[in-house]
């Protein structure tokens, strides 16, 4: 048998994480996932080969699992401590589970007969149970203590703890059809497979019990033994490897393993895996393409038939998707009046005692509760006692003032913008309490977005931020990152690069240094209103799920022991690699700063040449002094601390330039063996060696301040700071000080925020670099303290103090003043190129050409400054809303649903193919859709598959650059709610390139904005979205709506039309009638003398339904639309409106 298995890259996490035995493993035959028991009674799900941890759920008990069987609708499991067997779902939700009075010894695959399975406990009972309920069905007495069950074709098979094999009716499990002993002390492994029975167990030697090293082999039919088959190293596991007839894998505890055909035992192979202590489980898949082994310190070894550029599924076939722990079932909605009963709610689940329900230990033996006030005497000199009751009458001075407590209006924490006009934005400098230092300052507290009836857009950014630099939004699962993102924005080169890259052709779908780019750029445009990180935070998590980086992501449910400097630390030193990797164009990049003289090699990537330290570190024998050097490139540099606590003395090394020094030239010590004096583990001394000369322009740190021993070095001393403006650093070659000293500034750092109850948050404070001139001119500092959305000026100062525990340093950023003049980013490409506009791009394979609306743009139709398009998108929900109800009654968002762009339509917005769209791309998306919303947006269930979708499907991030490109040349949006649309799109768009006709037909007085649907019917006489709602239909129907507002300016009758617009609209409840109808004379108004319909429009000038071809017009805006005047918009009053 020629050799077809192979090793590959064994599972480690349970290693990792707390060593233990694996002691089951089972393969799912229908999906892609391997069930693995370990040795604290736990079932954990690994999805495909690359061991990607899933479900995990305990089984009762702290003790090793024995059994886990997948079946095709669930995972039955058995431990030594849980008392019973029971079944989950693949998202581990418990079906049933059967308690028994006695342990569980053993339990069977399903019957062929129907859903049973039979159990063995230790009372020697055999059980028939219903593997679909977890009932009995049949219990009978055991001979033995049976420790593996077999369900064969029309027999049970059992093994005993006393070496026999038997066989029984499974219809009755009472009688024994034969019996014979295979093994003198024990049954180890019982398989069977067609018409034979194979077995390992233990024999006895000398009166002890060994490994016997024979696998017997016996006849079903008849437990006639055939020849055994041989394993000289001591069988430990056996199975039967599929879709080959007779044959058996042996495993030996030592990770020895024979893949041996029983009847030609000259037919085998060998395989060896490397395990440094012992196999305590095995399993193959149901193709038999691969073989799963656990050892005793938690590593699951894997070997594969498969090739080894292949992936194949560990099922072998495309399964169904992966079930994800599953979530608890949505409320079912109450329709709340007046007589609904409060119980009606219900209470949630809960395991553990509620804190309502206090012990009398937690009761004071004393007083509990103030005494009941005194009886005023007055009412004791009238009062009259009749059968043991006292009663008097109130006194006038008295009435009025029962049970009655002082109150005040509760003061809303929400700051909204439609109550704006009630309420007073001042509030008091001057504190009302006494400054406590270890108090976190209100401006570095944590800030949550309020969400009122009218949703996020309602909620009042601009009351946390004056200044002219945007904030970032936090209502977004992995936003901990916008403290990273605002240092990353506001440090030029790396914003320079950001800005570059996302210029270039970059094919990967999930790109960080495209969505910082496209982050970066939404900043440099917003200009003070706060923007949003939803793509990059997108991005994070699907690269750290990729990369199995659990650590890196914020599930947005912390609790007191999640450290967030921790976190973005982690998160900084993958940021910065990530950067380098995928912004590597080797061997093209180019220099940004001069290479030194006689330089043949290619440069580094730009992020390295930027932020990188390359050192080379200095090994020294201290037996024979040898010494060896090797290359270190270094993006990010750990603080380290010396060992004694500061003196506050430079000349200590405990300086802020002494301890990054120290940091960047580490000394560390090991033991190895030499390999020029051999002497066995020799000590080596090893220090990083750079000089001054090659520090890099900008140098990132991460601040380790982990302990309190290292944030006293950061505690404000007598009238100083640990930390400066300035820093001047000196290299170090071959353990000499470089003469030549380097200055760098201080330019940001990101701050963690720990309160008292021990909860953090990230702040970051930044030199803006906008800021320095600025600030001379206003006198103020150009620190800036950017806290999420709130963003506030602060001194330097402030900003360098670190006067309490409350303020913990995470991630510093250092400019090197030097080459600020020296790079150069001239090489670098700094404009999307835009041909993407003309080019159909589509990764679905079964996209219907036939059903195509769009036409691409053609190099000349490429727009400029001024272009009018007309654009509509629609979206699917990715997350459902998060609400809290309260005992009043009232309801409050916790996190609002998230949704996502699924398809986007732009259209021409003038020439003679007026009207046409040149995108019309539905949007990819690897991410679980939980609701289409159909009914909202149009979009089915596989429209936005690859595989499924019959229209033209793009990436997100195509997508994304188009409308970079249009917003960036200049183009107006002409759309119907458009700001929703760019929120969720995740990018900002001028103001002034923004024609919304919700604001255009609209007044202010009313308060009410009208919807699209009936503008549309009332003003163009046209039904639309009767069935579902289309992106190409609404964009168009708002470029007709804007047509015809500029008519009725240039006749000069707006205002008049809007006004009746609104009474009609309030005579139809601003809806269109259900049955369709056409605005007239006869039906919309009851004025006879009106001779001609309502928004009576020039049709030469309205945008006609049927597409004309002809070109774009390069202008942007057609000149037949307006009256004539020297602007092509002559007094308009829209924007003011």
């Amino acid at each position: 048998m020629s050799s077809t298995y192979h090793l590959i890259p064994p599972i480690t996490h349970e290693r990792d994480i707390f060593p233990q035995p694996i002691t089951s493993l089972c393969f799912d035959p229908i999906s892609d996932t391997l069930w693995s028991g370990n040795n604290s009674g736990n079932v954990v799900a690994y999805y495909t080969a690359q061991g990607v941890r899933g479900v995990t759920f305990p089984v009762g008990g702290d003790l090793g699992i024995k059994n886990i069987i997948a079946s095709d609708s669930n995972v039955r499991a058995a431990g030594i401590a849980s008392n019973g067997v029971g079944a989950w779902s693949k998202g581990g939700v418990n079906k049933w589970f059967y308690r028994s009075t006695s342990a569980i010894t053993t339990f069977s695959n399903n019957s062929s007969n129907g859903p049973v399975f039979f159990a063995c406990t230790a009372a020697q009972e055999l059980l028939a149970i219903n593997s679909q309920t977890g009932d009995i069905v049949r219990k009978s007495p055991a001979i033995s203590i049976y420790t593996h069950l077999v369900n064969a074709p029309n027999v049970l098979l059992s093994g005993s703890s006393d070496g026999y094999v038997r066989s029984h009716d499974p219809r009755t499990s009472t009688s024994t059809i034969n019996a014979i002993q295979a093994h003198a002390s024990g049954i180890q492994g019982l398989q069977a497979n067609g018409n034979f029975i194979y077995t390992i167990g233990l024999g006895m030697r000398q009166g002890h019990p060994f490994p016997d090293p024979l696998v017997k082999v016996y006849d079903t039919r008849t437990m006639r033994p055939l020849p055994p088959v041989p394993f000289s190293a001591g069988p430990a596991f056996i199975d039967i490897l599929p879709k080959r007839a007779s044959t058996i894998v042996i495993t030996s505890s030592e990770g020895l393993i024979n893949v041996v055909d029983a009847s030609n035992v000259t037919n085998s192979e060998f395989h060896q895996l490397d395990v440094p202590s012992y196999i305590t489980s095995s399993a193959i898949s149901p193709t038999g393409t691969y073989m799963a082994f656990g050892d005793s310190d938690g590593v699951i070894h894997l070997v594969t038939a498969a090739d080894e550029e292949a992936t194949l599924p560990l099922n072998g076939f495309e399964g169904p998707p992966f079930e994800w722990a599953d979530s608890p079932d949505t409320l079912p909605a109450i329709e709340w009046t007046q007589s609904t009963p409060l119980n009606s709610i219900g209470l949630p689940y809960y395991d553990t005692q509620l804190l309502s329900s206090w012990s009398s230990r937690l009761l004071p033996a004393g007083i509990v509760s103030p005494p009941p006030p005194k009886i005023p005497q007055q009412i004791l000199n009238t009062m009259k006692t009749t059968d043991n009751v006292a009663y008097a009458s109130l006194p006038k001075e008295l009435r009025g003032r029962r049970n009655v407590v002082p109150s005040r209006p509760k003061k809303s924490t929400g700051r909204f913008r439609s109550g704006r006009d009630r309420r007073s934005d001042a509030e008091p400098e001057t504190p009302i309490f006494e400054y406590d230092p270890e108090a976190v300052p209100k401006a570095y507290r944590k800030v949550e977005i309020e969400y009122s009836k009218f949703g996020v857009e309602d909620f009042d950014f601009g009351f946390y931020n004056h200044t002219h630099y945007s904030g970032l939004e936090t209502h977004i699962t992995n936003s901990y990152t916008n403290a990273m993102l605002q240092i990353m924005f506001y440090t030029l080169p790396i914003r320079r690069l950001a800005k570059s890259h996302i210029t270039t052709d970059c094919q990967r779908e999930h790109c960080l240094f495209c969505e910082l780019g496209f982050v970066v750029r939404m900043l440099e445009d917003a200009r003070g209103t706060n923007c949003q990180s939803s793509n990059f935070c997108k991005v994070v998590g699907v690269l750290a799920q990729n990369h199995n980086l659990i650590e890196l992501m914020d599930y947005g449910r912390e609790s007191t022991d999640h450290n967030y400097g921790h976190m973005i630390q982690a998160f900084h030193r993958f940021l910065v690699d990530t950067l380098s990797l995928e912004g590597n164009t080797y061997p093209y990049n180019p220099w940004l700063v001069p290479p030194p003289p006689n330089v043949s090699y290619p440069a580094a990537a730009p992020i390295t040449q930027v932020i990188g330290v390359d050192a080379k570190n200095v090994i020294i024998c201290t037996n024979c002094q040898a010494v060896r050097e090797k290359g270190n490139m270094m993006h990010v540099i750990d603080m380290i601390y010396p060992r004694k606590p500061p003196t506050n003395d430079p000349s200590q090394g405990t300086d802020f330039a002494s301890i990054i020094r120290s940091s960047l030239l580490r000394q560390t010590t090991h033991k190895a063996t030499c390999p020029s004096c051999n002497k066995h583990l020799a000590t080596f001394e090893s220090q990083r060696s750079i000089a001054s000369k090659d520090l890099p322009p900008i140098l990132a740190l991460n601040a380790s301040a982990f302990s309190e021993d290292s944030h006293k070095f950061w505690r404000d001393g007598k009238h100083q700071t640990l930390l400066k403006s300035t820093v001047e650093l000196r290299g170090q070659i071959n353990g000499i000080d470089d003469p030549e000293s380097i200055l760098y500034e201080l330019r940001g750092m990101i701050v963690q925020v720990v309160t008292k109850e021990k909860r953090s948050h990230l702040v970051a404070l930044v030199k803006v670099p906008e800021g320095e001139d600025d600030g001379d001119l206003d006198g103020q500092s150009s620190w800036y303290l950017f806290n999420d959305f709130a963003v506030r000026n602060i001194s330097e100062d402030e900003a360098l103090s670190f006067s309490a525990n409350w303020k913990v340093p995470t991630v510093i950023y250092l400019e090197r003043v030097d080459t600020r003049e020296r790079l150069n980013f001239t090489a670098l490409p700094n404009e999307i190129d835009p041909s993407i506009l003309c080019q159909d791009t589509n990764i679905s394979s079964n996209r219907d050409k036939n059903i195509m609306k769009h036409e691409c743009l053609k190099p000349e139709e490429l727009p400029t400054l001024g272009t009018l398009v007309a654009i509509d998108a629609e979206f699917v929900s990715m997350q459902q809303e998060e609400t809290e109800y309260r005992s009043d009654g009232t309801k409050k968002v916790i996190r609002p649903a998230r949704q996502s762009l699924a398809r986007v339509s732009v259209l021409r917005g003038g020439g003679q193919m007026e009207g046409v769209p040149f995108i019309d791309d539905h949007i990819h998306t690897s991410e679980l859709i939980v609701d289409y919303l159909t009914e909202f947006s149009g979009i089915k269930f596989g429209d936005l598959d690859p595989h499924l979708s019959r229209y033209t499907l793009t990436p997100l991030k195509v997508v994304y650059k188009k409308l970079r490109l249009l917003v960036d040349r200049g183009c107006i949006f002409i759309g119907h709610g458009l700001s929703k649309d760019f929120r969720i799109i995740n990018i900002f768009v001028p103001p002034d390139q923004v024609i919304d006709t919700v604001d255009l037909y609209f007044i202010k007085s009313r308060q009410r904005r009208l919807s699209l649907r009936f503008l549309a019917w009332f003003i163009l006489k046209e039904n639309i979205q009767t069935e579902t709602h289309d992106s190409i239909e609404d964009a168009l129907t708002a470029l007709r709506l804007y047509k015809a507002y500029h008519e009725f300016e240039s006749e000069g009758v707006f205002d008049k039309k809007l006004d009746e617009l609104y009474k009609e609209g309030k005579q139809f409840n601003f809806k269109p009638p259900s049955i369709p109808s056409i605005p007239g004379p006869g039906t919309l108004t009851p004025r006879a003398s009106m001779q001609n319909p309502q928004f009576a429009v020039n049709p030469a000038n309205l945008l006609q339904t049927a597409f004309l071809p002809g070109q774009f017009a390069m202008g942007g805006i057609p000149a037949g639309f307006y009256a004539p005047a020297p602007s092509p918009y002559p007094q308009q009053n829209w924007r003011n409106r």
